[in-house]
């Protein structure tokens, strides 16, 4: 499939947004980037794309997202962490989908491709986890992504040719949240929890971009799902030794047993409930933490794209090199 005409990003301010913004720009793409109103849009004015703000909570601000000549959306508006009740991520994360949807369908756009999360799959089960693999949920953010994509697999049903994806931990250039910025940038982590054995899946945010595009062209990628993860799971001993060494930091040597690790995030979480935040250590992600959690993405590769960043290695000493520029030119 080709697309001459414009691309919608919504959840365009977000971080994986921003991401494929900068990649659809550099591409060549008509784009309509979107997100809640803001007043600084000099990201998306400096790459020369067209922002309409608008709230996908709000339809009576979504029809003009369609105006024109609107032939593909990439819908990433979501709200993003384990802290908000399922009640307040509903009105986003699984009635937004159906507002987008909706107005995909009446525009007849030739591609609508979803972007949500591996967390529907919810605890690890003894076995990467494949695309076919039982969605079960074990949080109130992963069942609000497994009902997001409910409303986009009965969207296909009507005729929307929708593509689903799931990426897994998102780090990279300009990540502030979630688990990812543990990855993105220097922090405080001064313990390992538990044994630290325990195996990861990652993914850049730039190949995110990349391969959601890369998808929308796949006319036989319609009415499927893929898994986003690069080839290399490393143990959380060697993801954070290899983010420490990366910003210059000291590696933690520290172990932590688990229950004391969910002990100080229940804590954390009060207090920053109290102010309106959310905390640094939710106690949801740490039960993630329990075991390994590997995303097969072989499915992926069968398509035949090919990572930027396939090696979370290799990947850890490119954000290191990327974080020394940005602090020697911080204007950059």
């Amino acid at each position: 499939m080709d697309f001459p005409g414009t691309t919608v990003v919504t959840g365009a301010a977000g971080f994986m947004g921003s991401h494929l913004v900068e990649y659809l720009a550099g591409k060549g793409c008509k784009v309509r980037a979107t997100s809640r109103p803001r007043k600084d849009t000099s990201f998306f004015d400096k790459l020369g794309v067209e922002f309409v703000p608008a709230d996908v909570t709000k339809p009576e601000t979504l029809r003009r997202l369609f105006d024109g000549d609107v032939d593909r959306v990439f819908h990433l508006g979501a709200i993003c962490n384990f802290s908000t009740p399922y009640e307040q991520l509903y009105p986003t994360n699984v009635q937004g989908v159906e507002h987008i949807t909706a107005l995909a369908l009446k525009k007849g756009v030739k591609c609508y491709i979803h972007v949500g999360s591996t967390s529907v799959y919810g605890g690890y089960r003894g076995r990467p986890f494949i695309e076919d693999s039982m969605r079960a949920p074990q949080d109130n953010y992963g069942r609000s992504k497994r009902d997001g994509e409910d409303v986009v697999w009965n969207a296909l049903k009507e005729g929307l040719p929708a593509i689903i994806t799931r990426p897994c931990t998102v780090y990279g250039p300009r990540c502030n949240d979630g688990a990812g910025k543990a990855f993105s940038r220097p922090t405080a982590i001064t313990a390992i929890p538990g044994s630290g054995r325990q195996r990861l899946s990652n993914i850049r945010a730039e190949d995110v971009a990349a391969a959601v595009e890369y998808l929308s062209h796949l006319d036989a990628a319609v009415g499927q799902a893929y898994n986003l993860s690069e080839g290399y799971y490393p143990s959380v001993e060697e993801a954070l030794t290899l983010a420490a060494k990366a910003f210059g930091t000291k590696p933690p040597t520290l172990h932590l047993p688990l229950w004391l690790v969910k002990t100080v995030a229940r804590i954390d979480g009060y207090l920053a409930a109290k102010k309106g935040m959310i905390p640094d250590l939710e106690y949801d992600a740490v039960q993630y933490l329990s075991d390994d959690y590997i995303v097969d993405n072989t499915k992926l590769i069968k398509t035949g794209y090919r990572f930027m960043y396939p090696d979370f290695r290799d990947s850890m000493q490119q954000m290191g090199r990327w974080y020394q520029d940005q602090a020697r030119s911080p204007n950059a």
